[in-house]
């Protein structure tokens, strides 16, 4: 069985921070954990991917060369493949595009966040909010 690693483990091991580790998911440098939520589990293959991140970045790499590396895809900056977005409708005049190629977890905050910002955008407003607005 593939030893499975948590973030700190995994940041521990590769001595990277977890904060960076986050940070390489979202700009899709390194794949997203195996498992979501508080369980979430690397592998031995995301720790070989921040060594080769590292080893790069040691030669002088920025991270946008490292992705063309990592990617093998030299011609991504002529040709840019489209992403899927996920498209949420909170208003007749609000409406907010958010990548749905992120992990389930981040998936799930943006969500909320929506939700909470939604019930904002429909609650009547009351007579100190125009006034306030006015100033």
């Amino acid at each position: 069985m593939a030893r499975e690693f948590s973030l700190d483990e995994l940041a521990d091991a590769s001595v990277v921070p977890a904060r960076t580790i986050r940070y390489y998911i979202a700009r899709g440098l390194l794949k997203g954990p195996t498992k979501a939520g508080r369980a979430a589990a690397y592998t031995t293959d995301h720790l070989s991917r921040l060594q080769q991140i590292k080893r790069l970045q040691t030669q002088g790499r920025t991270l946008g060369e490292i992705e063309t590396i990592l990617t093998g895809d030299a011609g991504s900056a002529v040709n840019p493949e489209a992403s899927p977005w996920w498209r949420y409708e909170l208003a007749k005049d609000v409406v907010v595009l958010a990548r749905a190629d992120v992990s389930p977890w981040r998936i799930r905050l943006i969500r909320e966040a929506l939700r909470e910002l939604g019930a904002r955008l429909v609650a009547p407003e009351t007579p100190d909010d125009v006034e306030e607005d006015r100033k």
